[in-house]
């Protein structure tokens, strides 16, 4: 009888072991060699402040954002022209884009066939798919709506696909554990595609505007490809700290969304239409990009604006011209 005891409590203390290490291998995929809460007050965390980021600057590659040139309307085709014209390595494009040239009856493999020729790399894609929301009709819609998306994705060479908390914005969902679950559900779903879901930090979000919220539910989801996307805006709408970002594994970031903000209006009331070319605001960059550096952060930086202003001028190339000769300067 001691003996058979003995040997149940053996196997219960080896699962609650694995348990426990296979929790911390996953902590490791965004917090490198040692796991530290993230609930911590950020304002306590070191801040990286190197002025030289290590790398020279031709190792550095960049990406359009479509959602720069939105209020313009251009079809999907003449957004992948303005990129590449403009000197970019790679472009983030719209789903809602791409819904519309397929409406149009045109094909994906021509639309593959342009990029191709143009040699960019489609670094990721900007869908509004309700995957994370508590009712379970609307969810299921979501899920079917991102095996659409990924299987059209995949045809053009798209490996990565933002998941921001569509439906989820105005009223919080408190349960990480089964955000963190949902978001399993959407990884799971990339493997078949071989494409990414990032989950992305909105500022304006109830549920995903803290980067702590984020890293727990990445975390939470104990899939090795969980991945952050993150924005200089969105950190600083939400809240949140640059120096919270010293507790991350860049390894595990694959994009990064760059822009810049004014002074004014204050942060409770700034938007998205408020967003500057890089370099033109307060925003710290020189510390951000550095501390991206220090991290390992080796992905694309991606210039993402809604200015208003920019698209008044009805010049698409300049918009792109200028994003990227100013995303460039900082790195010099």
């Amino acid at each position: 009888m001691q003996k058979s005891q003995t040997s149940s409590e053996s196997r219960h203390l080896s699962r609650r072991t694995m348990l426990k290490m296979a929790g911390c291998a996953g902590a490791t995929c965004f917090f490198g060699k040692s796991v530290i809460d993230l609930s911590a007050a950020p304002e306590s965390l070191p801040v990286v402040t190197s002025e030289k980021t290590g790398r020279p600057a031709t190792k550095r590659r960049f990406a359009l954002n479509t959602g720069t040139l939105i209020g313009l309307n251009l079809p999907i085709e003449e957004e992948i022209d303005v990129t590449a014209k403009a000197g970019y390595d790679g472009i983030e494009i719209w789903m809602m884009r791409l819904e519309k040239y397929l409406s149009e009856g045109k094909k994906l493999a021509d639309l593959r066939k342009r990029l191709d020729d143009h040699g960019l790399t489609v670094e990721n894609a900007i869908g509004f798919a309700p995957w994370i929301v508590d009712d379970e009709s609307e969810r299921a819609k979501g899920i079917e709506q991102i095996k659409r998306d990924m299987a059209r994705l995949a045809e053009i060479g798209c490996r990565r696909m933002a998941a921001p908390a569509s439906g989820a914005t105005s009223k919080r969902i408190d349960d990480l554990e089964a955000c963190g679950a949902r978001y399993r559900t959407v990884l799971e779903l990339g493997e078949q595609f071989n494409v990414t879901p990032l989950l992305e930090l909105w500022g304006g979000s109830a549920t995903m505007h803290r980067l702590s919220d984020v890293t727990a539910i990445a975390i939470a989801a104990s899939h090795p490809n969980a991945s952050l996307l993150l924005d200089a805006y969105h950190l600083y709408k939400g809240g949140n700290s640059f120096a919270g970002l010293n507790l991350l594994n860049g390894k595990a970031m694959h994009v990064f969304h760059l822009n810049d903000y004014p002074a004014n209006p204050p942060r409770e009331l700034i938007a998205d239409k408020d967003r500057v070319y890089p370099g033109d605001g307060v925003c710290p960059l020189q510390e951000l990009i550095a501390t991206l550096d220090a991290i390992g952060f080796d992905g694309v930086y991606s210039l993402e604006l809604f200015n208003p202003a920019y698209w008044a001028a009805k010049d698409p190339l300049a918009i792109a011209t200028t994003g990227l000769e100013k995303m460039k300067r900082l790195f010099q």
